[in-house]
């Protein structure tokens, strides 16, 4: 069973409101850190190697978070885990909500160029409790380097999403597959991604041409009635 604390703000600045958002959950064998703003990740704690994690773009301006972090993430979690004994406990084991997660959503960040490093993205949300296990493989075999996991964000119904990332570089005929496992399914969903450039359209081209072709034998056959008209006069 996985237990979330919310800490919810609303930051008042020049361009509007913003939503401040920190999240401490928590398992018997597994927890969660969060620091996000206006549903962005800022930072969150990686207990698997023991550091904090900032996923921000480049293109914004980057914001640190103050040393010790970290290590107060990790005293958090030690309140987390009394807090959820003494709830179980507390309640005698309640029955698990289960909610299966939505189809998988895969795409690649950028647009696809071979031989070309690029992303490929794959999002899943809608499920309770978190968070889901997602797999990826290359042309039928499983891929772990180049993986990457974000950790469960809540949705505004009470649900979590959840986003998994693979470095690749893309080959024409290979194909990508993203797999999603969830206490609540009764099977594994699976989303299949096939490499394909997308070529430049034709159409203008042949219409373009076809139209100048149209063009010159109208103008041929307008001269060829002229030189006749001026014949018969």
């Amino acid at each position: 069973i996985f237990i979330f604390g919310e800490m919810l703000n609303f930051v008042p600045s020049v361009s509007g409101q913003h939503e401040d958002i920190g999240i401490t959950g928590c398992s018997d064998s597994d927890g969660e850190e969060l620091y996000a703003l206006d549903g962005e990740e800022l930072w969150y704690a990686d207990f698997v190697n023991k550091r904090g994690v900032e996923p921000q773009p480049s293109f914004i301006d980057h914001m640190s978070y103050e040393e010790g972090a970290y290590e107060g993430a990790v005293g958090q979690q030690q309140i987390c885990k009394q807090n959820l004994k003494a709830d179980l406990q507390s309640y005698k084991n309640p029955p698990l909500q289960l909610d299966p997660p939505s189809s998988p959503i895969i795409y690649s960040r950028d647009d696809v160029e071979l031989d070309q490093q690029n992303t490929l993205i794959c999002h899943v949300t809608g499920f309770y409790p978190a968070p889901v296990k997602i797999q990826w493989t290359k042309n039928g075999q499983k891929v772990t380097e180049g993986t990457s996991i974000n950790v469960p964000f809540p949705n505004k119904d009470g649900s979590f999403r959840q986003t998994s990332r693979l470095e690749f570089t893309p080959q024409l005929g290979d194909v990508y597959s993203c797999t999603v496992n969830h206490p609540a399914l009764d099977q594994s969903l699976t989303r299949i991604w096939d490499v394909e450039v997308q070529q430049p359209s034709v159409g203008p081209a042949v219409f373009c041409g076809l139209g100048l072709t149209v063009g010159l034998l109208g103008v041929a056959a307008g001269t060829f009635f002229l030189i006749k008209g001026n014949e018969c006069s």
